[in-house]
């Protein structure tokens, strides 16, 4: 009897999949694992611990959950005891049981609307309509697998479903998050990238905007602008002037905008503030507020960090009906997105006020991530500026420094004679030596000719302190080798 082969090879499997790269879980942080592991088995290193700044995980270097949040959450998922429990706040039971009557059976374990738990949606709606000082619409929102869920299903549908020169073309920054790239490539869509200006703290340029945009026009059909608003892995806050400029070349490049505002609780910096693009784009006036723009928000970022939730929304306006219409459908192929996700997000955007029994201890847990964001912020701008050979712009906002590295001749050949690009070299062996994961500018994209990599500023305020001494140790060690 003959023996079959697999169905699936690597040579007929769906090619657009193997062109997806995504550096955050790449392979430094594959080896950063395969170090965690010798270490636990006793093997003796230079080191203790591997320190992984590569990813903004923020519960797993460290930092604790936000008590309401996981009070709500925990009285949602067992409410038949938790609701009569006097350890727990009124105000708690007064979420939870308000998420709960608008779940199916007063369940978190029933699926919801395809978009979403209707009174979740409703306080969205609350959340953005004051922040912005603009209405929000409730049926403008549905809730996502975390950001990139959203983002994912909006980019799918701008796609054009033809090959070549009719490609879907996507304007995405670099440095950019490797979500969009290996979103695009999945998709078999067209990057276009546009370079931030590292001389200008990472400022957002219109006239890159449009060289950018007629390069790649002979190649695709451009469709979309994304931004993203604190930058990742850039760290930096667009102002009000640079959002309006931003607006009117996608208005005149008939472009839809994608807003990546995940960070928006993350602003540090003096004279540094959030503005989202709906809130601009709609004051802007008639001319510019019936643009299409979809803005996306998680729970896993901001002073919350509660990335295993999941929860993420998606508020996308001015589609045109059909298109809304064929938005639904797609999301309702996917059921919904998880209630306990959806529940979390719902605590985010409605946090206990003034007068309720947890607006203190919720305000200083709040205010202690932050200021410690804030900190770190500055320790890590500071530190890397004093070592020579590095420098790093002002992290003004989101939870990452992209710093620049001068790399020696010596260095860059020793790298070529390995196969790698010099600041993968740089990042493998500054694991090795000293247990740190970061992950090198070339997964984010730079240009060319510079050498970049990105670090979280998550880890607890002393962590970060012995960190950054290990990594300056081992930078001037492995400037001095190659020099």
């Amino acid at each position: 009897m003959s023996v079959r082969g697999k169905v699936l090879s690597v040579e007929n499997m769906n090619p657009f999949v193997k062109n997806m790269e995504y550096a955050v879980r790449g392979p430094i942080v594959i080896r950063a694992g395969e170090i965690e592991q010798e270490l636990s088995k006793g093997l003796k290193k230079n080191f203790t611990d591997v320190i992984r700044a590569n990813i903004g995980d923020c519960h797993a270097t460290g930092q604790k959950p936000l008590t309401f949040l996981r009070q709500v959450a925990a009285i949602c998922t067992y409410p038949d005891v938790l609701l009569k429990d006097p350890n727990f706040p009124s105000d708690a039971k007064d979420r939870a049981q308000r998420i709960l009557d608008g779940c199916g059976g007063k369940s978190i374990g029933a699926y919801s609307d395809s978009s979403g738990v209707r009174v979740i949606r409703e306080d969205i709606a609350r959340y953005i309509t004051e922040r912005d000082g603009q209405a929000s619409d409730p049926d403008d929102i549905f809730l996502s697998t975390g950001a990139s869920d959203g983002i994912k299903i909006i980019m799918k549908l701008l796609m054009t479903g033809q090959p070549g020169k009719e490609r879907a073309g996507v304007m995405i920054p670099i440095p950019q998050y490797p979500l969009y790239t290996a979103t695009i490539a999945e998709y078999n869509a067209y990057p276009i990238g546009y370079y931030l200006n590292e001389d200008k703290n990472w400022a957002l340029d219109v006239n890159e905007l449009k060289r950018s945009i007629d390069e790649a026009k002979p190649n695709c059909k451009p469709r979309a602008i994304v931004i993203i608003n604190p930058g990742n892995p850039t760290g930096q806050v667009l102002t009000k002037e640079n959002i309006q400029d931003v607006i009117k070349f996608a208005k005149e490049q008939n472009l839809f905008i994608m807003a990546d505002e995940v960070y928006q609780h993350n602003v540090y910096a003096k004279g540094s503030e959030f503005f989202s693009f709906k809130k601009i784009l709609t004051e802007m006036g008639p001319e510019y507020n019936n643009m299409e723009l979809a803005s996306f928000m998680s729970t896993s970022k901001g002073y919350m960090g509660e990335c295993g939730f999941r929860g993420g929304y998606c508020e996308v306006i001015n589609l045109d009906p059909a298109v809304r219409a064929m938005l639904l459908k797609s999301i309702s192929a996917k059921l919904c997105s998880s209630i306990s996700g959806q529940a979390v997000m719902g605590v985010v955007v409605n946090p206990p006020k003034p007068g309720e029994p947890s607006y203190d201890i919720f305000q200083k847990e709040k205010s202690t991530v932050l200021g410690q964001l804030a900190e770190k912020a500055t320790m890590v701008t500071e530190t890397f500026n004093s070592i020579e050979g590095i420098t790093c712009n002002e992290v003004q906002g989101a939870m990452y420094a992209f710093p620049q590295i001068k790399l020696p001749q010596k260095l860059l050949e020793a790298a070529k004679a390995k196969g790698q690009a010099p600041d993968a070299f740089y990042c493998f062996n500054l694991l090795e030596e000293t247990g740190i994961c970061v992950v090198p500018g070339s997964g984010f994209g730079q240009v060319e000719g510079t050498y970049h990599f990105r670090t979280t500023i998550l880890p607890p305020v002393e962590k970060l302190r012995e960190m950054l001494g290990r990594f300056k140790d081992f930078h001037l060690k492995f400037m001095a080798k190659y020099s």
